[in-house]
């Protein structure tokens, strides 16, 4: 039986990889330059919270840092919302991709969370 605490775990680790190396072929711009590191920012924290709620001291604190992810998870979506429209990515193809990808983690994590919730009342 598969493990799915590291298929999320890997998904959110390649979302993050995904994220820098396409923020990395970026142009210069201060709008190109300021959206990729908050993006990068943003992504990599939900993927390194998942990580930290696997060990969570508490159901507690395991559904407050899914909820963190969450919040990251959301804010690169916007981010790449805005990316996409202002065309600061070459890869249009390539960032649909990384929308889909983001828009099921959202998916999962808002499943997950509702879950454990329901779990702990």
């Amino acid at each position: 039986m598969p493990n799915y605490k590291y298929d999320i775990e890997e998904r959110l680790i390649n979302l993050s990889v995904k994220i820098i190396l396409a923020c990395d072929k970026m142009e210069g711009s201060f709008a190109s330059q300021h959206l990729s590191k908050q993006l990068i920012r943003s992504t990599t924290s939900a993927a390194l919270n998942y990580g930290e709620a696997q060990s969570a001291q508490s159901p507690r604190d395991f559904l407050h840092k899914m909820r963190l992810c969450l919040k990251e998870l959301r804010e690169s979506l916007v981010n790449l919302k805005i990316q996409k429209e202002a065309k600061l990515f070459e890869n249009i193809k390539e960032v649909d991709g990384l929308l889909e990808e983001n828009n099921q983690l959202i998916a999962i994590f808002v499943t997950s969370i509702r879950t454990s919730e329901q779990k702990n009342r």
